[in-house]
């Protein structure tokens, strides 16, 4: 195949970009990476010193494709499918780039903030810093709630790169400030993200590494 991913079913964002490929069946080689095996570790950092994923690298053109955003307007240029995940109106596209950063910057990442927060020795703590995380993810959750009652999906009636983006960050979201009772708009946007077969299938990959999610 020309697509290799390099991942891990767990992380968010991988999730992100498995969404992706999945809703429109884009073939590719998958290439998991567990970043405390060096050896593994240097399968990724040999195509990208960097060494974060996921990381799409793309034989047949010779590139090599880093971050899940990227990923997928990489592969809505040229490898597109039945759903168009970046609308051909230009107004329309921005609305969905948007929204892709709101769910990345004020959801994913305070949600990732919490998660790590708890791996750290007792007396490394960053209780303020997840004070401050927890009340963006609040905010962020008010403003979805707000926005879900008139949209289907991120950007409206079009299932979007948006979505691709919110599912993971919606899910685990829930794992660490739990809003399916409080925020009832939300948790059914949640639930036909998780319904939908594309970002169902990232999520059942992810099912075996789960309990590894500190709670």
């Amino acid at each position: 195949m020309s697509l290799s991913l390099y991942f891990h079913p767990l992380s968010s964002f991988c999730q992100k970009a498995l969404t992706a490929l999945y809703e429109n069946d884009v073939p590719f080689t998958p290439e998991l990476i567990d970043l405390s095996d060096p050896q593994s570790r240097g399968r990724l950092t040999a195509l990208w010193p960097v060494g974060k994923f996921p990381l799409l690298h793309d034989v047949a053109r010779g590139r090599v494709v880093p971050e899940a955003s990227i990923i997928i307007e990489y592969l809505h240029q040229h490898y597109p499918g039945r759903t168009p995940l970046l609308p051909a109106d230009a107004d329309a596209a921005r609305e969905v780039r948007m929204r892709d950063r709101f769910y990345d910057l004020y959801v994913n990442t305070p949600m990732q903030k919490i998660v790590t927060d708890r791996l750290r020795p007792e007396g490394q703590r960053d209780a303020f810093g997840v004070e401050q995380s927890r009340s963006q993810l609040r905010t962020a959750i008010d403003m979805i709630e707000a926005d879900m009652p008139s949209r289907t999906w991120a950007c409206g009636d079009g299932f979007s790169m948006a979505d691709c983006a919110a599912a993971p960050a919606l899910f685990y979201a829930d794992m660490v400030e739990p809003f399916r009772t409080s925020h009832p708009k939300t948790a059914a946007y949640l639930a036909r993200l998780m319904a939908r077969p594309s970002y169902a299938r990232a999520l059942e990959e992810a099912g075996p590494y789960l309990a590894n999610v500190p709670r």
